[in-house]
């Protein structure tokens, strides 16, 4: 079954933790520290693969887990890195945060590979903490926890031109004329349940083509199969329009085109302003006198507004050539440049904590805790040099400096923090 649309949670990996031990041997009675740096974590990679054409198979496997960083150890021993994980994606596959719905990453054209979460790093261990002033160091920090994040994964073929228009109107049957595609053709709605993508060959140069499958009214708002549908045309420069002139349903060609639009104008705005041709298709079973009715009507509404009407039969070939080198030539004219979804949404950022804290005045002394704060207590020695300025790093990289003069300290004033004060200086 295709499937172009899929959830999934990743994670990079957890940096291991510094290890605290001290040398032990005979006649050595005070060993200096030796314990070993944690290893790095993992990273969290995706990579196009271009075997693949769906994503099915994120269907079966939701969660994806680089591998953690081991901890260190005695004897000055450094844990193991975590082993990188490779998420493998079709092209055209884009990558969005699932909260906001802003890019991550867009896995076409260059972008083959991204590493979409940075692995957590290992930290040392208290061999590297010791001082003229501590020399017996009997702290660690933990190792930089691991970035995780829930994300939708879309995949919007990668193509030049996209063929539009009801069900039943020929879009398969004009495709597998004109390119070496071949796509299953029936007498049925929703024939194609999947995009097909195929190859113009035209003197001076080709171009790719996809046969987006039959929208209906309210595609826009996920009726039918609507959704999964129109993210293909997002890449599309140029959009081909096919409706059946010879009314062979029942319908009015000028009515559908008018529904389509509609439909692409809902789902995003741009899409409706993209260079369109309309191709008039099933002449070849009409009249001449009732095919040249049908085409005055839709060239007097279509042709005013720069899209031009072309009568074709996807059966016979009628018309074919002058369509394609058409949209060729307009091609041509456009910029060149791919669509691209640019980045929106920064994963680094995940590394900077988004718990809570509060900073507050009670009288004469100010108050900050949060369960960041609180973490950070448990994990730093306050009573060693490098500790404290490990902490002071934290109050001005966490803005909890900024805020305690926002609301006026001054120096000697005091600082509390889960039943430890500090003096408050500048």
């Amino acid at each position: 079954m295709f499937a172009d649309r899929a959830e999934i949670h990743i994670r990079s990996g957890k940096g291991g933790d510094g290890h605290v031990s001290f040398r032990k041997e005979l006649y050595v009675p005070a060993g200096g520290p030796d314990g070993g740096d944690g290893g790095k974590g993992g990273d969290l990679i995706f990579e196009v693969d271009e075997g693949l054409n769906t994503l099915s198979d994120f269907r079966y496997i939701r969660k994806y887990s680089a591998g953690d960083g081991e901890d260190g150890g005695k004897k000055h021993c450094h844990g193991k890195d975590g082993e990188d994980l490779i998420v493998k994606v079709p092209a055209g596959t884009v990558i969005r945060e699932k909260t906001t719905g802003k890019v991550v990453a867009d896995m076409s054209h260059g972008n083959k590979r991204e590493v979409v979460l940075k692995c957590g790093r290992g930290v040392k261990g208290n061999q590297h903490n010791a001082t003229p002033n501590m020399q017996v160091p009997k702290y660690a920090q933990p190792g930089q926890r691991a970035q995780e994040m829930d994300v939708i994964l879309e995949l919007k073929v990668i193509a030049d031109v996209g063929l539009v228009g009801f069900p039943n109107v020929g879009k398969s049957t004009l495709l597998s004329r004109v390119t070496n595609a071949k796509p299953k053709i029936g007498n049925y709605h929703f024939t194609t349940l999947s995009p097909n993508l195929g190859v113009v060959d035209l003197e001076g140069g080709g171009f790719v083509i996809a046969d987006i499958p039959g929208l209906i009214e309210g595609a826009s708002e996920g009726l039918g199969l609507g959704h999964e549908f129109l993210r293909h045309i997002e890449r599309t420069k140029v959009i081909i329009h096919l409706v059946d002139a010879a009314s062979t349903e029942g319908r009015d060609p000028l009515e559908d085109i008018k529904t389509i639009n509609a439909e692409l104008a809902a789902y995003n705005p741009e899409l409706a302003k993209r260079p369109q041709v309309i191709a008039a298709n099933k002449v070849d079973v009409m009249l001449e006198e009732e095919a040249e009715e049908v085409l005055k009507k839709l060239r007097d509404a279509y042709e005013p507004q720069g899209i031009p009407v072309f009568a074709i039969s996807a059966v016979s070939g009628k018309g074919m050539k002058e369509l394609l080198y058409h949209v060729k030539g307009m091609l041509n004219n456009l910029d060149s440049t791919p669509v691209v979804f640019e980045k929106e949404f920064f994963p680094e950022d995940l590394a900077r904590s988004n718990e809570p804290f509060e900073v507050w005045k009670e009288e004469d002394q100010y108050f900050v805790e949060g369960p960041r704060i609180e973490r950070m207590l448990g994990y730093t020695n306050l009573d060693s040099e490098k500790g404290f300025e490990f902490f002071q790093k934290f109050l001005k990289e966490n803005g909890i400096l900024e805020q305690l003069e926002a609301l006026g300290i001054q120096d000697g004033d005091t600082v509390r923090m889960y039943g430890l004060s500090f003096d408050y200086y500048k």
